[in-house]
């Protein structure tokens, strides 16, 4: 019995359980896990503050490059005989011209009013950021300066912030889109000539207010494609001049209200020239006075005469 007893004791000693080591303490595990969660936290933290990795507000995109600076017009018999050129006849082939080209079908007055308002807004710098790289492409397309497509693009819809940009026609039932083209006017509209413009260009992987068929009055690469043709056509170069006065005057009508129109376009394009782009910084009046003088007043003057032989007749 005594043997039997120690080989039950042998036995139990050489158990397999006696072999099994003993688990390391799970403690410093946890710790590690509690110390990279933390970390984590606030990480994220910091970057949805801003501490980290920038801030959603801050803006990184930039404007196209501005070509020169351009000098502030002075009048002068070189300047009226430049803008005039255009201008062979102020009269019924002009208002042909006009009619063609209107952005308001007949109610310039007014339009004008509204549009010159609708700058006072103040633009996010997120949205206008949307629009640089198709003023680039519209630039590199048709050789019109980017700053002059923008300065329109300002007064027609304030940066495509007016109410009803994106959808209908104006107040006066005649245009629409960012550009205000013109779409009811015949016996082909302004817009059906250039519509085609997006064609000629690349057009952007992404943008806000894409359309899904082309082309379309309410995209903003295809009206503004559309309107640098436009302009280029009408005899807007990469100068600020008096090529592009004429430009812009065409583009809204040949009357009074177009020559105010192109000056006030044209200011404030030469004025982002001289002291860069600002898509909510106002228009220096010295500077519409001076495009006015040297640009718009020789205009105005063959209109008035104009328009006393019409009444003559």
């Amino acid at each position: 019995m005594a043997g039997s007893d120690t080989n039950t004791a042998s036995e139990t000693r050489a158990s397999p359980r006696s072999q099994v080591p003993v688990p390391p303490s799970e403690r410093r595990a946890w710790l590690l896990a509690i110390g990279v969660g933390a970390l984590g936290v606030c990480v994220l933290t910091a970057a949805l503050t801003g501490l980290v990795g920038g801030s959603s507000s801050v803006s990184t995109a930039k404007p196209p490059a501005v070509i020169a600076a351009t000098p502030t017009p002075t009048p002068g018999p070189a300047a009226a005989a430049s803008v005039l050129a255009g201008h062979a006849v102020l009269g019924a082939s002009s208002a042909a011209t006009a009619t063609r080209h209107s952005r308001t079908h007949g109610k310039p007055s007014a339009a004008l009013t509204r549009l010159v308002d609708r700058t006072e807004v103040a633009v996010p710098a997120r949205w206008i950021e949307g629009f640089y790289p198709i003023y680039g492409i519209a630039q590199s397309t048709f050789a019109v300066n980017w700053l002059l497509l923008a300065s329109i693009h300002a007064q027609e819809s304030a940066f495509s912030t007016a109410p009803g940009t994106y959808r209908g026609l104006n107040f006066a039932r005649c245009c629409g889109g960012p550009m205000q083209f013109n779409v009811t006017n015949r016996p082909v509209s302004t817009w059906r000539l250039v519509s085609d413009s997006y064609l000629y260009g690349t057009r952007p992987a992404a943008y806000d207010h894409r359309t899904a068929t082309h082309p379309s009055i309410y995209d903003d690469f295809d009206a503004i494609m559309a309107a640098a043709r436009l302009l280029s056509a009408d005899g807007a170069t990469l100068s600020l001049d008096a090529g592009a006065w004429d430009a812009a005057y065409a583009y809204y009508g040949h009357d009074a209200a177009g020559v105010a129109y192109a000056d006030q376009v044209l200011a404030r394009a030469i004025g982002w020239s001289q002291h860069g782009f600002c898509a909510n910084c106002g228009i220096e009046q010295s500077l519409v006075a001076a495009v006015h003088a040297a640009y718009g007043a020789p205009v105005s003057v063959a209109l008035t005469v104009a328009t006393a032989a019409r009444a003559r007749k």
